[in-house]
């Protein structure tokens, strides 16, 4: 069996670190395009323009495959409940810029890994251990804290805002979705490789949101037209940016890096995208909300580690393969998704 040599693997690392540097990048722009357009063109019109086109871009994966006929069986169907989640989650997501600024928003998603962990106790049985987990159950609490100073301090700064009782929530629904997503595609979509189970997600979530953007969109989407030519051009290349690009180079990377340390650079995205709407929209952000901010991420980087510990003790003590670090709690769906490739693969070998 051939193996790197160190050169080769150290510039495959290299290469990882440009990735997931380019992901983090892609991946916290995505707040403050949303923002950006929330001031010229309603939720619906945005979600329908951003992943119809998005779905354009995905559907040559999917058009190879069926001209190939190299398609997986089932794909249709193990992607449709993943897809109808992640729709739901992506309305939540990109309405709640319409009430709160990008830094509340980003830094309230953190609650997302609590609901993974939560879900993954009750789809995977083995996964219970982990709660008995002191860096978990520190991590939780940090979570949590943090999560809820940060939301307690935006609430005195704008107290009678009715924008923040709907933002707020709608965030934490997308959190939940998001983490719903994640587990729906490991639980629906286990071995399916990555680009074309993505690519069949994105079919169905852009199918959802074109359709919702012609019945409940301003002029049935046809407002985005209003835009300027470079405007309407910023909006595609968001997608592109975010939904297209974002996710072939976060797959890169965790093939290069591995999960845990891709997923924690991702961890960073909150104060990013923070920082950024700071700078372009002058969001009112104290140092209060700063430090809840970076209690929930290091809470949320002790739960993934957490895990990350437990993983790695069992695949000493069983003589598991390499891939199977995180395959039990994926921080996210495109975790999710590698995983299920390489425990395939690692069945087949």
């Amino acid at each position: 069996m051939t193996t790197q040599t160190q050169p080769a693997q150290g510039v495959s690392r290299l290469g990882g670190g440009f990735y997931i540097l380019m992901t983090l990048v892609g991946w916290s722009s995505v707040p403050l395009f949303l923002e950006h357009f929330s001031h010229d063109i309603d939720v619906w019109t945005s979600n329908g323009w951003r992943y119809g086109f998005s779905a354009l871009l995905w559907a040559p994966v999917i058009v190879v495959g069926w001209m190939r006929r190299s398609l997986p069986r089932g794909l249709w169907r193990a992607s449709f409940v993943p897809g109808i989640v992640n729709s739901i989650g992506q309305v939540c997501f990109a309405a709640a810029y319409y009430y709160i600024e990008p830094g509340l928003v980003t830094f309230s998603l953190r609650l997302q890994i609590l609901f993974v962990v939560a879900g993954a106790l009750v789809l995977f049985p083995s996964e219970r251990r982990v709660i008995r987990s002191v860096w978990f159950i520190v991590g939780t609490v940090l979570v949590m804290a943090g999560t809820v100073t940060t939301m307690v301090f935006a609430q005195e700064q704008e107290s009678g805002s009715d924008s923040l009782a709907i933002g707020i929530p709608l965030a934490v629904a997308a959190g939940l979705f998001f983490a719903a997503y994640g587990l729906s595609v490991r639980y629906f979509m286990h071995g399916y490789k990555p680009i074309v189970a993505f690519a069949a997600i994105s079919q169905y979530t852009a199918a959802a949101m074109v359709g919702l953007m012609l019945v409940l969109g301003a002029g049935a989407g046809v407002g985005a037209l209003d835009l300027s030519g470079g405007q309407f051009a910023l909006l595609l290349f968001s997608s592109f940016i975010g939904i297209a690009l974002g996710h072939v180079c976060y797959y890169t990377s965790i093939a290069r890096l591995g999960v845990a340390i891709s997923s924690g650079v991702l961890q960073l995205q909150p104060f990013l995208a923070a920082a950024g709407s700071v700078v372009l929209f002058n969001e009112v952000f104290t140092g209060v909300q700063w430090g809840g901010g970076a209690v929930a991420v290091c809470g949320a980087g002790m739960v993934l580690a957490a895990q990350h510990r437990l993983t790695r003790r069992r695949v000493e003590r069983e003589g598991l393969s390499e891939p199977a670090e995180f395959a039990e709690l994926p921080p996210d769906h495109v975790a999710a998704m590698c995983i299920g490739e390489h425990e395939e693969a690692g069945v087949a070998g």
